[in-house]
Order: structure tokens, then sequence, then C-alpha cells
């Protein structure tokens, strides 16, 4: 059965998946970078920027899972870009250049929709002004019987927790403090409805699998 999965969410120890004062200058807000710094010391997230080495083990295996068995990823506008209410215009295409690393249909929560953007390598932004399960209904038909990728930022995927929509969390623990930004844990008192089903550290980070009890 196809499932909602969300994987590779670095946060720091406070609960932040992004640092205070987004922006274009500022993607993942001040002091957020250092939080994806594990993960570009990995083969896996070399091979993303087309660096050549990279470390083995359990970073990586990780790094590698959460693009296994993925046929659509939905996020939010913040993930999308740093423009904020009305489109001015259509320029924006996003963090990733022509190519972005998806070679799937990305559905884009926004208030404010606009044409979808198909863009080289098979990526296709489609921005939705709708319910979470009715834009996870559109993402499973796109998908095709594969599974969903549920991305950033902190406020999407607390919507999907909070309506136990995600069937699958990887988050990685990184040992900072960020002290203001996007929490992703606020309003959703113990998690009910998941439990912990993995917990395992390497040298940079802790990996922490939440499961969705009954599916």
């Amino acid at each position: 059965m196809p499932a909602l999965r969300a994987h590779n969410l670095s946060i720091s120890l406070d609960g932040y998946l992004a640092g205070p004062d987004q922006g274009r200058d500022n993607p993942l807000g001040i002091g957020g970078e250092q939080l994806h710094e594990w993960i570009f010391e990995t083969r896996f997230g070399r091979e993303m920027t087309g660096e050549p080495g990279g470390s083995t083990g359990v970073d990586n295996d990780f790094g590698y899972a959460g693009e296994q068995n993925i046929g659509a990823t939905i996020m939010g506008r913040n993930m999308f870009g740093p423009v904020r209410g009305e489109w001015p215009d259509h320029t924006w295409t996003g963090w990733w250049g022509p190519n972005p690393p998806y070679h799937h249909d990305v559905f884009v929560l926004t208030h404010h929709p606009r044409p979808s953007l198909k863009m080289e390598g098979g990526t296709t932004f489609h921005f939705v002004d709708d319910s979470p399960r009715a834009v996870l209904d559109r993402a499973f038909e796109a998908a095709a019987g594969k599974d969903v990728r549920l991305g950033g930022g902190a406020a999407t995927v607390r919507q999907y927790l909070q309506e136990q929509l995600v069937d699958d969390l990887h988050l990685a623990v990184v040992p900072i403090l960020l002290g203001g930004g996007e929490r992703i844990f606020d309003g959703l008192g113990t998690l009910p409805g998941y439990e912990c089903t993995q917990l395992v550290s390497s040298e940079r980070v802790t990996h922490v699998r939440f499961t969705k009890a009954e599916r």
C-alpha cells in the first residue's frame, strides 16, 4: 500500500527545521545551513551536488533510503521559494535551477495558485490550494503506485502530522541550538498515533523514525 513518507528532515535540538529570518539570502534562515552539513558529507550528498567522494555508513544509508520508491512530492510554498503573498509574476521557478532533483510531479501548497510549471528532467510543479487530504490524493494518483514524499517546511509537515496522514517520519537530530525559526512539533502534543520505531546515531546526527501505529 503506498505511503506518505518524510525523510532526512534535519532538526535542531530545540526543535527547529529552519532558522529565523528566512529569505532569498538565507533560504534556511539564519544558521539553518548547519542543519544540513551532515548530509553533504556523505556520498549521497556529494552526488546531489555533483561532487566526488563522500562518506558511507549510517548517514549515507539514510540519505539513499529517502529516495527509494518515490513517485511524487508534496512541499510547502516556503520550501519552493522566498516569494510571499500574491505572485508578482511567474519568473521564480524554485531554488534548484532548470533541472530540479525531483524528476516527477511536485505539489506545492499555496493559497495563491499559479499555472503548473514544467521543468527539465521530468519535474512538474503544481501550485495547489486545497486540503492536505485532497492534495495527498492527487499526489498518490500522480505517483502511480509508488510512495509520496513529504518535504518541508515545518508548517507543511505539521499539517500532515495533525491529520495523521504521515506514515513514516525520519528526523535527523543535529546537535545545535538555533533559538528561533520554524518549529515542527508545536501544537502536536505527544504526537498521538505514532511510535518511535528506530533510533540510531552517527558521529554527526541522531536518526529518529516515527511510524504511524495503525495504517
